[in-house]
């Protein structure tokens, strides 16, 4: 059994909210409210219920990270669709693993670190925005991507894709931050897809069609 560590500190509320949603509950609140003040009954009802959605998808969960020295964990909330090798990727140089996660609405889309290390490059690519669950989407849509070198000197790329329907790529840390397992670092707005490419010696965790949860899901161990 595996000791666990808390990578950030514990919210002060119990219903954790990312700051990024703030703008979309209190224009929806407001539209709720003007709609409630013109006596526009049902178009009040769909404004209330649409500000309840849009907190519980920006809902922020407290996680507790496996606190064990190799092991990488999942980057966002979802449903792995591809986990095995590539050839070398303008992500990765030389062979690598590739894991996959998509992300639905109904996941929680706060981003975090896989593994602690040393952030080498951050690089945003402006794109399409096809289905995030198309293996085109790695390659043409809106994506931010984020290189980072453990200790040992292994590379772990973490890419944030934006959807179908996402149009905003959040990402909060920089070239040079030193970050921990399980950190936040990001967000993707209204559905989207990670992809991490990992050293190709990795004792990998994960198939397709596993569930994973960032910052506890393990998708493998570094040798």
């Amino acid at each position: 059994m595996h000791n666990f560590s808390r990578p950030d500190s514990p919210s002060p509320t119990a219903f954790p909210v990312a700051s990024a949603g703030y703008p979309f509950i209190f224009a929806s609140v407001f539209a709720t409210v003007v709609f409630a003040l013109l006596e526009l009954t049902t178009l009040a009802l769909i404004g209330l219920a649409a500000s309840f959605f849009i907190c519980y998808f920006f809902r922020d969960p407290d996680r507790v990270v496996p606190n064990f020295k190799d092991a990488v964990i999942a980057p966002a909330d979802g449903k792995i669709i591809s986990a095995g090798p590539v050839g070398s990727s303008r992500f990765y140089e030389g062979s690598c693993i590739k894991i996959s996660i998509f992300m639905s609405i109904f996941n929680v889309h706060v981003n975090r670190i896989p593994h602690e290390g040393h952030v080498k490059t951050v690089s945003y690519y402006p794109g399409k925005f096809f289905s995030a669950n198309l293996d085109k989407a790695s390659r043409q849509n809106e994506h931010n991507a984020v290189t980072l070198e453990t200790e040992e000197g292994k590379k772990i790329c973490t890419v944030q894709i934006a959807g179908l329907i996402a149009r905003r790529i959040i990402c909060k840390i920089q070239e040079g931050d030193i970050v921990a397992r399980g950190q936040r670092f990001g967000l993707i707005c209204f559905g989207s897809r990670l992809d991490v490419y990992l050293p190709p010696d990795i004792n990998l965790k994960v198939t397709v069609g596993d569930r994973v949860k960032a910052g506890t899901s393990v998708l493998g161990d570094l040798t």
